[in-house]
């Protein structure tokens, strides 16, 4: 219960970053802002399923509707209520974030000669690091709580943009074993990260790796289960794809053309269980603007 407690507060609290709370019609909502100007263009997503809304000068804010009507058709709504608020011809607008966007940016530029639209669709950029850590495995029997060395590198994708808030990347690091602790891994991982304090020198995140592909390589001394009180050695070499959630935080501190970081990882794993051991896994790297 503990654990499911902290994955809500830290989900509740990424998302309060990243959008803004509205009253539309009674309903409570958390709005993203896609274009700001004369006419705001805002939306959200439910259980895979956008909204879309408009907000005036005045700070009113209006759903745009595309519902189905008796004979299965949609009935295009939208397109009537953009019309009303632009006196501009809607007929032709997609109910999509990039049509509707489309369609606000050449209103906003038509009524405000400083307006600037930005109808392109955002550019990527990427960043390299390399790192080096210790840690005590969280997810792997460790009775003596040994900590083991670990090093990697990863790249990572964000928009070209000052401060850029969210960022997906690929993550390769090697485990080593040392004497008392017989197990080494190579993971392979793919994860999304949210910085929620995102400043010009430094900026704090939060991130998951949702889905790892680990091989693996153990001795494990186990009882003889054909001869009790015997013990043996059983060696484990595989590899295995998983999706686990682990979640993990981070921070960036800017030094010339790239950012020291610093991750601590592996805190808890939505479907992996920890072992018995309070999780240490540190890493610091720099990380390189390409």
């Amino acid at each position: 219960m503990k654990r499911l407690l902290f994955i809500l507060s830290l989900c509740i609290s990424t998302l309060s970053f990243a959008q803004q709370t509205y009253s539309v019609n009674g309903e409570s909502l958390k709005l993203n802002t896609e274009v700001e100007g004369t006419l705001d263009l805002l939306w959200t997503s439910v259980n895979g399923q956008f909204r879309y809304f408009i907000k005036t000068e005045d700070n009113a804010v209006t759903e745009l509707k595309n519902t189905k009507g008796n004979n299965n058709k949609y009935q295009n709504e939208y397109q009537t209520t953009l019309t009303n608020l632009t006196d501009m011809d809607a007929s032709k607008t997609k109910f999509t974030l990039f049509g509707l966007k489309q369609f606000v940016n050449k209103y906003n530029a038509s009524v405000d000669d400083t307006y600037t639209a930005n109808d392109s669709k955002p550019k990527l950029k990427t960043r390299l690091s390399v790192f080096g850590g210790l840690t005590n495995n969280p997810f792997v029997n460790n009775p003596d709580n040994e900590n083991s060395l670990f090093f990697g590198t990863e790249l990572e994708i964000v928009q070209d943009k000052a401060q850029p808030k969210h960022a997906g990347f690929v993550n390769l690091r090697y485990i080593a074993e040392n004497d008392n602790l017989q197990y080494s891994a190579t993971q392979l991982a793919l994860g999304y990260r949210f910085r929620f304090i995102n400043q010009d020198n430094f900026n704090v995140y939060a991130q998951t790796k949702f889905a790892t592909l680990t091989n693996v390589n153990a001795t494990y001394i186990v009882e003889n289960p054909e001869n009790p009180g015997n013990l043996i050695e059983n060696e484990v070499s595989n590899t295995e794809f998983d999706a686990p959630l682990i979640f993990g935080l981070g921070a960036d501190f800017k030094v010339g053309n790239g950012y020291i970081t610093l991750v601590f990882d592996s805190l808890f794993a939505a479907f992996i269980d920890n072992e018995d051991n309070f999780p240490t896994d540190v890493a610091l790297g720099y990380k390189f603007n390409l």
